[in-house]
């Protein structure tokens, strides 16, 4: 009984130090009494497998999707086009459950990625992968505001199209909402029940955008499907909409979803991997190729402008992407904020008035930089396709294969070892060149458009 006491004394104890609940100690000190418990002042430990899947599949698909018909398809054509998607989809898992697997390596839970490198290479890798990892979510939460931007702007001009109102300000609207919304939730298993809206709104603008594009392509004569551009400028879109392709699957941020995750980590994580990548891919591969298969070589990089058919459908459509898109942005932006608030030592009640004040002030500055940058460069395919080339294809496929090498070097046989170098040095080339077209695509626009274009 005494030692009993002692064991609860310390687990309590441990937990007022963490600021976390005697329940997540528990589940922390399950693994063998070896898991060391991370540092941080979000929840950690509390989630079921299912709700971190729906957070996963969020992540694929959210708005991003409505652009994949215009940013992949066409410039990869039917085979290219299916067949990558298929190969990243499958490459996408395999990457992932590689860093999941990691999660508790050498006896210590990794809940950051930059922790996870450090741990295995040490302090420079663990800055460089901080800084890969801030330059990759900053730009998928610039593409999100532009996408909320984008999806209010195709509600305006449904009922005027006087151009009085031009995509910059729709931008600045849709980011003072993601800025309430960082405000309100204070972590990302605080989430919740908006995980359950954001998959209503995702079927909502998905359903309208199928059905929609399906009649017009039942509707529409023959379209043309052939690959636009000279033979040059074709060798540089395609090598680009490989990286929209990885872009697609890909958060980078894994360790940070996997930690509100409950024992067994590894396990549940792989649950939710599978669903993410079985069940979480049916609307993407429907609309990306329906999308493509209607307006074939037109099709734009925002698909409901594409769409004909009632204006009550398509205002629906674009008042769900919108909304989808704000929760998305918070799954992506969280890595940031909980760096910040454990920095800081944020803890306690998410509504006294040092937190709220904090976030106001620390998350609406986040969120007023990257709403400027969208305003300034709204240029969605640019942003996709240059985060997937210099961060996604290095934090997802080259670290990934690099650190399940290292950390299991005496395991593995010589043609497993042989397998993920493999990996590495493929993924290495097609970030080089992924960066080389994304780059000039971004000096092509820079050509056409002004700054703050109304596209």
């Amino acid at each position: 009984m005494r030692s009993y006491k002692k064991k609860l004394l310390k687990k309590f104890t441990l937990a007022l130090k963490k600021n976390i609940s005697e329940e997540q100690v528990t589940l922390l000190c399950d693994v063998d009494g070896h898991v060391q418990i991370p540092d941080t002042v979000h929840q950690i430990s509390t989630d079921s497998w299912l709700q971190v899947g729906f957070v996963l599949t969020t992540g694929i698909n959210s708005a991003y999707v409505l652009g994949y018909s215009g940013t992949m398809m066409v410039p990869l054509g039917w085979i290219g086009g299916v067949v990558g998607l298929i190969l990243a989809t499958a490459i996408s898992l395999y990457s992932n459950a590689l860093i999941a697997m990691l999660h508790e390596f050498g006896g210590q839970r990794h809940i950051r990625y930059k922790d996870l490198a450090g741990y295995i290479y040490g302090k420079k890798v663990y800055s460089l992968t901080w800084a890969l990892q801030s330059v990759n979510l900053f730009m998928i939460n610039t593409g999100y505001i532009i996408l909320a931007g984008s999806a209010l702007k195709g509600i305006y001009v449904l009922f005027r199209d006087d151009d009085q109102m031009k995509l910059p300000y729709f931008i600045a609207i849709a980011g003072c909402v993601c800025a309430m919304f960082a405000i309100c939730i204070p972590h990302l298993s605080a989430l919740g029940i908006w995980l359950g809206f954001s998959t209503v709104f995702s079927l909502v603008y998905f359903v309208i955008a199928f059905v929609l594009t399906l009649r017009d392509g039942i509707k529409s004569p023959a379209q043309d499907y052939s690959i636009p551009g000279t033979p040059t400028s074709k060798i540089f879109t395609t090598i680009g909409a490989t990286a929209n392709l990885v872009f697609a699957f890909n958060t980078g941020m894994l360790p940070e979803i996997q930690a509100t995750i409950r024992q067994p980590v590894v396990k549940n994580m792989m649950k939710a991997l599978y669903f993410q990548f079985t069940v979480g891919v049916v609307p993407l591969y429907l609309v990306t190729f329906t999308g493509y298969w209607a307006y074939g070589s037109s099709t734009v990089t925002y698909l409901l402008n594409n769409v004909n058919g009632p204006v009550w459908m398509k205002v629906m459509a674009n008042i769900t992407a919108f909304l989808q898109s704000v929760i998305a942005l918070h799954i992506f932006a969280s890595p940031m904020y909980e760096y910040l608030d454990t920095k800081h030592g944020i803890k306690g009640s998410a509504m006294a008035f040092k937190n709220l004040s904090f976030r106001v002030m620390v998350r609406g500055s986040y969120l007023t930089l990257t709403t400027f940058i969208s305003a300034l460069l709204p240029f969605l395919g640019d942003f996709m396709s240059l985060t997937g080339a210099i961060c996604t294809f290095p934090l997802t496929f080259i670290l990934a294969n690099h650190m399940y090498l290292v950390a299991n070097e005496n395991k593995l046989t010589t043609i497993q070892k042989l397998w993920h170098w493999l990996n590495i040095c493929f993924f290495s080339i097609m970030s080089v060149a992924a960066t080389i077209a994304a780059v000039r695509l971004v000096v092509l626009d820079s050509k056409t458009y002004h700054v703050f274009a109304d596209l």
